[in-house]
């Protein structure tokens, strides 16, 4: 069995959203120093590198990470490739990820609900991408037709980074989908994998750090 893991690494490089409390990981104590082990703290902002939002996230009113069913986040997915879309010195960056980007996958999100996009813009997680695809309006809809569990993206938002109001956010709530971001999906070809995405259990939060694995038997 290969586990491909589809995390973005932690480390005191990794852009954070810009304003967001970034990375940090120290050793308190130290072996090297005369202690009896190395113990280290982290301080960061729970959107840092891979992690799933929880509807609080975007309404004081919804269900902080802790809530949220563990169910959607472990079972199998599609990796749905991409990258061509978004390739080249030509790039429309008012290009969305429409339904019919997907479509040609509907039987396969039939066996395997959960939705990971590889898009591939996002390639060097120590910069923040100044511009991002997202999903277009009628996707969320589509999503919940066919009764999607999740979608995973390779970028830091399902909404454009200069979103004032997360409307995709907000429709993916009502579809009744889990939102994943910031995977790393790179080293990763097309198709149906096993998926582990659980997020942290930080009681009443709006998101939760994941380390998010695919695997097929």
């Amino acid at each position: 069995m290969e586990i491909f893991d589809i995390s973005r690494a932690l480390s005191s490089g990794l852009a954070p959203w810009p304003g967001d409390t970034p990375f940090h990981f120290e050793l308190k104590w130290k072996m090297a120093e005369g202690a009896t082990v190395n113990v280290g703290a982290i301080s960061m902002g729970v959107h840092n590198g891979t992690h799933a939002d929880a509807p609080f996230h975007f309404d004081e009113g919804g269900d902080s990470i802790e809530r949220m069913p563990l169910d959607v986040y472990v079972g199998d997915a599609v990796v749905v490739d991409l990258t061509n879309l978004f390739a080249g010195d030509r790039l429309d960056k008012a290009r969305q990820i429409g339904v019919a980007d997907c479509e040609a996958f509907s039987a396969q999100l039939e066996e395997a609900p959960r939705l990971l996009l590889k898009t591939g813009v996002w390639k060097d997680s120590k910069v923040f991408p100044d511009w991002i695809p997202v999903v277009a309006p009628d996707v969320p809809e589509w999503l919940r037709e066919r009764k999607v569990k999740l979608l995973g993206l390779d970028l830091p938002s399902v909404d454009p980074i200069e979103a004032k109001k997360l409307t995709n956010h907000y429709a993916l709530a009502a579809a009744r989908v889990a939102i994943v971001e910031s995977l790393d999906l790179s080293e990763v070809a097309a198709g149906i994998y096993h998926f582990s995405g659980l997020p942290l259990r930080i009681a009443g939060s709006d998101a939760g750090p994941v380390r998010a694995i695919l695997w097929r038997d």
